[in-house]
C-alpha cells in the first residue's frame, strides 16, 4: 500500500464529503477512492469514517488522524517545493477559495494572463460565501477583510479595496425618482441580500452618518445570491446593493446609476490569505504575485 498516496486519498474524501466527489476530483474511480480508505483502515486497525447512507462523520480517532495527516501532507509539499524551488516552473494543481462574485466578476477576465503566464498550472476555484473565512485547506483563499480580520495562521495579501454600492437602472429611477437622502431608499422598491439588512451610509464630504432599514414591502428581492441581484437591477426592478467590482463596468457605461453618490456604504478590503508555510509551492507563490500585479494595474 502507498501509505501516502492513501493519506490523500482520505483527506480528499473528506474536503469532498463524500467518496463520489473525492473520486471525481482525484479523477479515480469510487471503487479504488473506496478501497484506499478501507486499506487505509485495516493497516491502522481502526475506523476513521462512519459511512451511512447520507452523510460521511469523522470518528474520534479519524479527527485525530486527519490532523497529522494534514500536517505531513504539508511538511512532504514543503519538503518537494523546497528540494525544486531553485529552478521549478510553476506546476501542478492550485485548489483556490473564492467568493462566487469576484470568482466571475473580478478573477475570470484575468485567468487568460495567469494560464498564458503558468501553463502547467491547473486551477481549480471552489465557490464560497462572501461571510466565508480564510481555510487552510485551500492553496489561496479569496476574502474580504473588513472589521474583522482574517483568522487562523495566513500570510495576508492585500489585493483591492471593495465598496458596496447601491445603484439602479436609469429607467428605474427615471420612472421611480432619485434618491436625495438616504432615508428617502424606504420609499424605493429594494434588492438586498438578507432581509431586514440595515444599511449604514457615511456622508463623503461635510461627514454625517446614517442608517436605514428598509421596510419589509418595499424589499421587492432577497437573496444571498449576487448574480441575481445584479441581473435584477440592470433588469430595472430596484435598488440594489451590490460590490463594486460587481458593478463597475455597468456604472462605467451607464446600464447602472449608483444611487446616492455623495454617501457611502461598507468599504472592505479584498485580500488572497495563503497557509504559513516554510515553503511556499512555486505555483501558489506565482498566483498570489499574479494577483497583487494584476490588481495594482487596475487601481492605477
Amino acid at each position: 500500500m502507498d501509505r501516502l498516496h492513501s493519506m490523500r486519498v482520505f483527506s480528499r474524501v473528506i474536503d469532498a464529503g463524500s467518496f463520489t466527489g473525492a473520486a471525481r476530483e482525484l479523477k479515480l474511480s469510487p471503487a479504488v477512492v473506496t478501497r484506499l480508505v478501507a486499506d487505509l483502515e485495516d493497516h491502522l486497525g481502526a475506523r476513521l469514517i462512519n459511512r451511512t447512507t447520507r452523510r460521511l462523520a469523522l470518528t474520534e480517532t479519524g479527527e485525530i488522524y486527519l490532523g497529522r495527516v494534514r500536517q505531513i501532507l504539508a511538511e512532504v509539499e514543503d519538503a518537494e517545493s523546497q528540494a525544486s524551488a531553485a529552478n521549478a516552473q510553476p506546476r501542478g494543481h492550485l485548489r483556490v477559495q473564492v467568493p462566487g462574485a469576484f470568482a466571475a466578476h473580478a478573477l475570470a477576465p484575468l485567468l487568460p494572463a495567469f494560464r498564458a503566464q503558468c501553463p502547467l498550472v491547473t486551477l481549480e476555484l471552489v465557490l464560497a460565501r462572501p461571510a466565508d473565512g480564510a481555510d487552510e485547506r485551500y492553496d489561496v483563499s479569496i476574502v474580504g477583510s473588513g472589521a474583522r480580520p482574517v483568522q487562523g495562521d495566513f500570510v495576508v495579501h492585500p489585493l483591492l479595496e471593495g465598496e458596496d454600492i447601491a445603484c439602479a437602472a436609469p429607467s428605474y429611477l427615471d420612472r421611480r425618482g432619485r434618491a436625495l437622502q438616504p432615508q428617502d431608499l424606504a420609499q424605493h422598491d429594494m434588492l438586498l441580500a438578507s432581509a431586514g439588512a440595515e444599511l449604514g451610509f457615511q456622508r463623503l464630504a461635510g461627514g454625517g452618518t446614517a442608517t436605514v432599514t428598509p421596510l419589509a414591502p418595499r424589499q421587492a428581492l432577497v437573496t444571498a445570491h449576487v448574480d441575481t441581484l445584479y441581473a435584477a437591477a440592470l433588469a430595472g426592478l430596484g435598488v440594489a446593493v451590490l460590490p463594486s467590482f460587481v458593478v463597475d463596468a455597468a456604472l462605467r457605461d451607464q446600464r447602472l446609476e449608483r444611487v446616492l453618490p455623495e454617501w457611502r456604504l461598507a468599504v472592505a478590503m479584498v485580500c488572497a490569505a495563503v497557509p504559513r508555510r516554510q515553503h511556499l509551492p512555486a505555483r501558489t507563490q506565482a498566483f498570489v504575485d499574479f494577483l497583487r500585479r494584476s490588481f495594482d494595474r487596475r487601481d492605477q
